[in-house]
C-alpha cells in the first residue's frame, strides 16, 4: 500500500489541525480570544483540513513538538516575532490594531502590583508625595480601594488629591520621573511608564461614592474652596438621576412637590416603566394620571431635553438635601 504523501500545510492550516485535536471547550476558549478576521481564517482552514489522514496529523504534531522542544522557555523579546506573525496573518493595519490592545505595557505591570498592597500600605507610600503623583496612582486603582486610600491620607492632602483627580491632564516628564520612583519602591520596577490613564470628575466621584459619608462631607467643601467648578462637576457625577429611585416615599413626595409638571414629564420620558412607577407612586392617583396623559400626548422628545429636565430635578434634590429637608443616599454613615 502506497504511503500517503506528505502535505504542505500553511501556518493557518497547521493551527487548524491542532484546533481540531483539542476538546471543544478548549477550542472555544481559544476562539474567544481571537479577532473576527482571525476566527474566519481559522474556521475556513478547519474545513479545509477536516479530511486529513492520520499520517498528516502526525506530521503536524511532530513539527509542533520539535518547535516546542526548541523553545522550552521563551527567553527572548517576543515582540518582533509576534509582530511579524500578526502582520502576515492580518495585514499591517489590522495587526497594528490588535497589537495595540494586546502588547503589555511596562507601567501596567507595575501598577497592577499595587493591587496586592493593602490600602494602608499604598497610603503610606504616597502620603509624602506630590498630590499630582498620588492622584495618578489613585485613578489606576479600583474606586473602592482608592476611597480607602484617600481616607488614610492626611486630612489636608485629601481635597487637593481629589481635585487633581477630577482635573488630571497630560503628565509632565518630571511627574513621570516621580511616578517611576514611587512605582519602583512599590513594585521593583525601574522603567518609567510611557503613558498613564487620565482621571476626571467621574473617577473622582466614583472614589467619593465609595468613601464614608463623613469623608465626603469633610472633603467636598474643601474641594469647592479650591475650585467651585470642579466640586460641582464631581457632585453631578456622584449623584445621577437613577439614584433618586432610592429615596424613601416621604423624601420622594417632598421632592416631587418642588418639581414643575412639565419638567417631570420630560424627565420621566427618559426612564423605564418601573422607574416611572416609583416616581408616580408617590403622587396622588389624579396627579399621576395627569402626568401619564401628558407624557403620551407629548410624543417623542429630544434626548437633550430629557437630560436637562433630569438635571433640573437633581439640582432641586441636592438643594433640598443641603437644607436638610430630604436625605440622599443611605447607610450608617448618615448618622452621628
Amino acid at each position: 500500500m502506497m504511503q500517503e504523501p506528505a502535505r504542505a500545510f500553511t501556518g493557518v492550516e497547521k493551527a487548524a489541525v491542532l484546533m481540531m485535536l483539542v476538546g471543544e471547550d478548549e477550542a472555544a476558549a481559544i476562539l474567544q480570544n481571537l479577532e473576527p478576521e482571525e476566527v474566519r481564517m481559522l474556521g475556513k482552514a478547519m474545513f479545509a483540513v477536516a479530511d486529513v489522514g492520520e499520517p498528516q496529523v502526525a506530521q503536524v504534531l511532530d513539527e509542533f513538538v520539535v518547535k516546542a522542544k526548541d523553545k522550552n522557555t521563551i527567553g527572548f523579546d517576543p515582540r518582533p516575532q509576534i509582530e511579524t506573525m500578526m502582520t502576515k496573518a492580518l495585514g499591517p493595519d489590522k495587526a497594528e490594531n490588535v497589537l495595540s490592545r494586546i502588547t503589555p505595557r511596562e507601567e501596567a505591570c507595575a501598577i497592577d502590583l499595587l493591587d496586592w498592597l493593602e490600602a494602608s500600605e499604598i497610603a503610606a507610600l504616597i502620603k509624602d508625595e506630590h498630590p499630582q503623583i498620588a492622584a495618578v496612582l489613585l485613578v489606576n486603582l479600583d474606586p473602592a480601594i482608592a476611597a480607602q486610600v484617600i481616607e488614610q491620607l492626611p486630612d489636608a492632602m485629601q481635597p487637593d488629591v481629589l481635585h487633581r483627580i477630577a482635573t488630571l491632564g497630560p503628565i509632565s516628564p518630571d511627574a513621570l520621573d516621580m511616578l517611576r520612583d514611587v512605582l519602583s519602591r512599590a513594585a521593583g520596577s525601574a522603567k518609567a511608564p510611557a503613558s498613564v490613564p487620565l482621571g476626571g470628575a467621574k473617577e473622582a466621584a466614583a472614589i467619593m461614592n465609595n468613601a464614608r459619608k463623613a469623608t465626603e462631607q469633610r472633603v467636598m467643601p474643601k474641594v469647592a474652596k479650591i475650585s467651585k467648578e470642579t466640586a460641582k462637576a464631581i457632585e453631578e457625577e456622584m449623584f445621577v438621576f437613577d439614584h433618586l429611585l432610592a429615596l424613601d416615599d416621604k423624601s420622594m413626595g417632598t421632592l416631587l412637590r418642588g418639581v414643575e409638571a412639565d419638567v417631570l414629564v420630560l424627565a420621566l420620558k427618559g426612564v423605564d416603566e418601573a422607574a416611572r412607577g416609583r416616581f408616580l407612586g408617590c403622587m396622588s392617583s389624579r396627579a399621576a394620571d395627569g402626568i401619564r396623559d401628558e407624557m403620551e400626548a407629548r410624543g417623542p422628545v429630544k434626548l437633550a431635553e430629557v437630560l436637562e429636565a433630569q438635571k433640573t430635578i437633581l439640582g432641586i434634590a441636592r438643594q433640598l438635601a443641603k437644607d436638610g429637608t430630604i436625605r440622599l443616599g443611605g447607610g450608617d454613615d448618615d448618622y452621628v
